[in-house]
């Protein structure tokens, strides 16, 4: 069971200086000197705006021990529902994750969890919450930009940025693609533990003007432990009606975590 739990929990963790130089992207385009404020309004204004999606997703995950791929269907009733289903020949794991909480069952093992957002704090020592999970699955930043004065400079072709003034828990950094303003990567660095969460965006897929991430790839780090997450978008519908049959079965044994 353990590449349920960890498949589960690390798809919905997923989370998450300054003078500028001139940088040439892979495309030739080059990357002009530009204000964090202006950067941060142009990546806002690329937010997700359709209703639904309705997505089929490859998934590969890798650890120290296992390695593993499976299909996952997702759906997004935006700032209200993300549904997951996870099947490998028979379905792995159902999940339903809400502003309030988090319910997840596996019909192979027979049992469930039922809670809220604070399991993941302590995994992570950060508050997640649901709109934060879904500007990550959106290639949107996972916290509010505009929120605390960000500082900004050019790196990995890139506009790269990070709050002026970092979490005493952790330092959070924004790769801002020049030429789409989504993301190219999200970073969260905990250097006292030795720990490194990264999310990357190294393609978007185009469809009725919408930019969608098409892979997202989880690479998480403590010491001597990895974690790799790689997912494909293998098909994707905008603003449909959308089934969501979710019912925990009973007699199923609830997950203490």
């Amino acid at each position: 069971m353990k590449i349920i739990y960890s498949s589960f929990l690390l798809f919905i963790l997923l989370f998450v200086s300054c003078k500028s130089s001139k940088v040439v992207t892979s495309e030739g385009l080059l990357i002009k000197e530009m204000s964090a404020k202006k950067i941060a309004k142009k990546h806002i204004s690329k937010h997700f705006g359709f209703k639904t999606a309705d997505a089929k997703l490859k998934v590969n995950y890798k650890d120290n021990e296992e390695n593993i791929g499976f299909s996952v269907k997702m759906k997004i009733k935006k700032d209200e529902v993300i549904w997951l289903k996870g099947s490998k020949f028979i379905t792995v794991f159902k999940a339903k994750i809400t502003p309030q909480k988090v319910l997840f069952y596996s019909p192979y093992k027979k049992n469930y969890f039922e809670g809220d957002f604070s399991m993941l704090k302590k995994l992570l020592g950060v508050d997640v919450n649901f709109y934060q999970l879904q500007n990550m699955l959106l290639g949107q930043a996972i916290f509010d930009i505009t929120d605390t004065k960000q500082k900004v400079k050019i790196l990995e072709r890139s506009h790269q940025l990070s709050p002026k003034k970092q979490s005493p828990l952790f330092n959070i950094f924004y790769l801002v693609n020049p030429i789409n303003y989504k993301l190219n990567k999200q970073l969260i660095v905990n250097d006292l533990k030795n720990q490194e969460l990264t999310i990357s965006y190294s393609k978007y897929l185009k469809k009725n003007n919408v930019l969608f991430p098409e892979n997202i790839s989880i690479n998480a780090k403590e010491k001597s432990k990895f974690t790799n997450i790689n997912l494909s978008v293998r098909s994707i519908v905008f603003d449909t009606e959308l089934s969501m049959p979710f019912k925990i079965p009973s007699g199923y044994k609830e997950i203490k975590l």
